[in-house]
């Protein structure tokens, strides 16, 4: 009689561990075809500028211009997209590509960054040429009127006024001495601006490549 007992207990025990399995084997598979098959957009909804919302089977322009979600068949959201302003965004397009014009002409202009660097030492090296030229004239005229000041300081001494030829030439000097200081800071200030130029250049080229 024990012995039927401990059968019959055995038998219950193996009966309760297959349900358990098949359970398992169940709640696996149906693991494996949520994975296997994720839910799929069926409504999308979007917010308006009153906060309503908007529900429809497909995406319109409104979606797009507020942002919206796409829920599944049971209303849970599954995605999200951002809002696009086509209107506020055309500015910056407009940079974008109004930049990338301009990349492409530096480099058919310069290539490379160190292309550029060569130009922009070549056209630094004449202006400097220019304004050591320019300076050295300058120095010129300053001591051409020490010399006029000094013939006009003698006839000072003696009494006498200038004769007109020595008064043109110191007219004519002081006229020159103020042309040439302009010019040189003329050239000085197109260094300056040629050397920006040309390192913005530069900058640029190298985040090109």
């Amino acid at each position: 009689m024990l012995r039927e007992f401990n059968h019959k207990l055995a038998l219950i025990v193996k009966k309760r561990m297959t349900a358990k399995v098949i359970l398992l084997a169940l709640l696996s598979l149906q693991t494996i075809s949520i994975m296997a098959d994720p839910p799929k957009a069926v409504w999308y909804r979007y917010y308006d500028s009153k906060g309503i919302a908007n529900v429809s089977s497909s995406v319109t322009p409104n979606h797009i211009r507020y942002g919206y979600e796409a829920l599944d068949s049971n209303m849970q959201v599954i995605q999200r997209a951002r809002p696009y302003n086509a209107e506020k965004d055309a500015p910056q397009r407009a940079a974008a590509a109004k930049q990338r014009e301009s990349d492409l002409k530096l480099k058919r202009a310069y290539t490379n960054s160190q292309v550029a660097t060569q130009k922009r030492n070549t056209a630094l090296s004449y202006i400097l040429k220019q304004i050591k030229f320019q300076q050295d004239e300058l120095k010129q005229l300053q001591n051409d009127r020490i010399g006029f000041l000094r013939q006009e300081k003698e006839n000072m001494r003696k009494g006498k006024s200038n004769p007109k030829p020595l008064q043109d030439m110191i007219d004519y000097n002081s006229k020159n001495i103020v042309m040439k200081k302009e010019q040189i800071q003329s050239l000085q200030s197109h260094y300056r601006n040629t050397k920006a130029e040309y390192d913005r250049i530069i900058a640029r080229l190298k985040t090109l490549e």
